[in-house]
This record gives structure tokens, C-alpha cells and sequence, in this order.
């Protein structure tokens, strides 16, 4: 396997260095996990922007790459084994941690607690976040049994006392900083975005307010946060409008509008 030959998505997000992972994503929580990795492992990479919008996801250019059309995804054409497209945050986070060998800790042990919180955020702090973000932010009046919402609402708040318990004592949730703190820190960073903060009675949650503090102080999550800056932009990007909020942290929340089907793909 060659790239970018074997590969259909270069047709609509061409490679202009085919020699550096390339990074096919958007400034969600999910997104930004992958760029903030590779920012911390020092992995050369090219980043693309991927929209939500279904001419964009549902493309079959994204499709041949992932065919669960989702972002992120990626190319790596310097893996051991030659090239590889992947998808799943969480999958690529491992992927890119195991082939640096760095933030997964260092004996088995380790591994095991940073994988065990890796997993944790992959099956229920990013799903119950991005489920009550939905129905408090885009589902709102339409829905009118408030059972949903507030079963989101319940999980969180759940899963925000669990991880405040967890970090007491404890500047990291497995030890040293690791890609389980790059999974879980940028939901956390997305309830700005849903404005369920006040909901969620987040500022009660003290270490989990000053974990996320710690973690937007490292260079390394800023450039994360930023890749859209860093982006190949291409013509893709006129199928939707969209505009970014910029804070003194970074991209920290955006609008979309699309003539599309399909917004809270998340």
C-alpha cells in the first residue's frame, strides 16, 4: 500500500506533504483529542478540516476512510508495517501512544490505569456529555418530555462526582499526564459550549475545575485546541457556513449552519 495512491480520500483532501501523518478532523472534543496527542508526542502532522456536514462526512472520499463517518481520522504513512488509515479517538490515541511510547505509562500497571480511564471516557463521559449537550443546546422546546434530558443531566453530574473523588490528591487520573488526560479533559472543556456548566453545578467540582485548569496550560493542549489554524483549507468548506469563538484559550466553541442535514454529530 502506497500514499496517497491507495488512498480515495487524498481526491477531495489532497496531501501536501504525503510523507507526515495527515489528520482528517473538526474542533470538537472528539477532534481536538488527536491534535493535542500529536502535539504532545512532537509527531509532524498535517491537519484537514473535515465539516460535519454530510458532503463533507458522508462523502465517499471520508467514507473510504472511515466508514462510520465520523471525525477524527487518520493516515499514518510511517507506520512499522506500512501505511494505515484509522478512525476512533480513542483507537488512535492508543495507536499513536504505544507507536511513540509515550503517555501510557511505563510497565504494565501503568498501562492498565491510563487504558481503564481512556476507557471510561470513551464509554461514558464522552457519550452522556455529548447526549445532554444535545438535547439542552440543538433538541430544546421540540422535546418535550424532559425525561431524556434530564437522564443525561443525572449521568454527568454522576460521572463528575466520580472523576472529583478520583482526583483528589492527584494532579492526573492515571499517574503521570497521559493520553487519558487528553481524552477526558476536552469534554470537559465543551460544557462552556453546551452552557451546562450552571446545570451541572460544575464549579462545586473542585478538582475536577482545577484539573482542567492545569490541563489548558500546557503549550502542548494549545496547540491542539488550534490546528484549524494549522489546517489545509480546501473548497470543501464552502458546502457550510460556519464561525469559530475565539477566547484567550483558543477555538473554545463554534456555530455551525448547514444547508445539510445532520448538526449535532458531535
Amino acid at each position: 500500500m502506497t500514499f496517497p495512491d491507495d488512498f480515495k480520500i487524498n481526491e477531495k483532501w489532497p496531501a501536501k506533504d504525503p510523507s507526515v501523518l495527515q489528520l482528517y478532523s473538526f474542533p470538537t472534543p472528539n477532534g481536538v483529542k488527536v491534535s493535542i496527542a500529536l502535539e504532545e508526542m512532537g509527531i509532524p502532522y498535517e491537519a484537514h478540516t473535515v465539516t460535519l456536514a454530510d458532503a463533507d462526512v458522508r462523502s465517499p472520499e471520508f467514507l473510504s476512510l472511515n466508514p462510520n463517518n465520523k471525525i477524527p481520522a487518520i493516515i499514518d504513512p510511517t507506520a512499522p508495517d506500512g501505511p494505515i488509515g484509522m478512525f476512533e479517538s480513542g483507537a488512535i490515541l492508543v495507536y499513536l501512544a504505544d507507536k511513540t511510547g509515550q503517555f501510557i505509562g511505563t510497565n504494565a500497571a501503568e498501562r492498565a490505569e491510563v487504558m481503564t480511564w481512556l476507557m471510561w471516557q470513551m464509554g461514558g463521559l464522552g457519550p452522556m456529555f455529548g447526549q445532554m449537550g444535545f438535547f439542552h443546546k440543538f433538541a430544546g422546546s421540540e422535546i418535550e418530555d424532559p425525561r431524556p434530558k434530564q437522564r443525561y443531566l443525572d449521568e454527568s453530574k454522576r460521572l463528575l462526582t466520580v472523576l472529583d473523588g478520583h482526583l483528589e490528591g492527584r494532579d492526573w487520573v492515571a499517574g503521570d499526564y497521559s493520553t487519558a488526560d487528553m481524552a477526558i479533559a476536552p469534554w470537559l472543556r465543551a460544557l462552556d459550549f453546551y452552557g451546562t456548566k450552571e446545570l451541572l453545578g460544575f464549579d462545586g467540582f473542585k478538582n475536577v475545575s482545577a484539573y482542567l485548569d492545569r490541563f489548558l496550560t500546557r503549550d502542548a493542549v494549545q496547540g491542539g485546541l488550534s490546528f484549524l489554524s494549522k489546517a489545509v483549507l480546501t473548497p470543501q468548506l464552502t458546502t457550510c457556513c460556519f464561525a469559530y469563538f475565539f477566547d484567550d484559550l483558543g477555538a473554545h466553541g463554534f456555530n455551525i449552519f448547514f444547508s445539510q442535514r445532520g448538526i449535532a454529530r458531535l
